[in-house]
């Protein structure tokens, strides 16, 4: 099983989309800053999940939500859009 995901910075509330085979892992490798993209904003913690069979389709998604990172949709996805 993979794992598309979302991750907010407890430092400064920014996001980050990845895609994974072990999120436990994952998040951990993070959290001990040795993912060179995330490292100056630690620590993290996951917001948003959806399990996918490949890694292809996980990876589709991760591409999809980057599209609309920040928009109307990422805000939807988060639940954090008021209309």
């Amino acid at each position: 099983m993979y794992h598309t995901y979302i991750l907010q910075s407890l430092k400064d509330a920014r996001y980050y989309v990845g895609q994974t085979e072990d999120m436990e892992a994952r998040l951990k490798r993070h959290n001990l800053g040795e993912v060179h993209a995330t490292k100056s904003r630690l620590p993290w913690r996951v917001v948003y999940t959806e399990d996918f069979p490949t890694r292809s389709e996980a990876f589709r998604r991760e591409m999809e939500i980057k599209r609309y990172k920040s928009g109307i949709l990422f805000k939807k996805l988060l639940g954090l859009w008021r209309e």
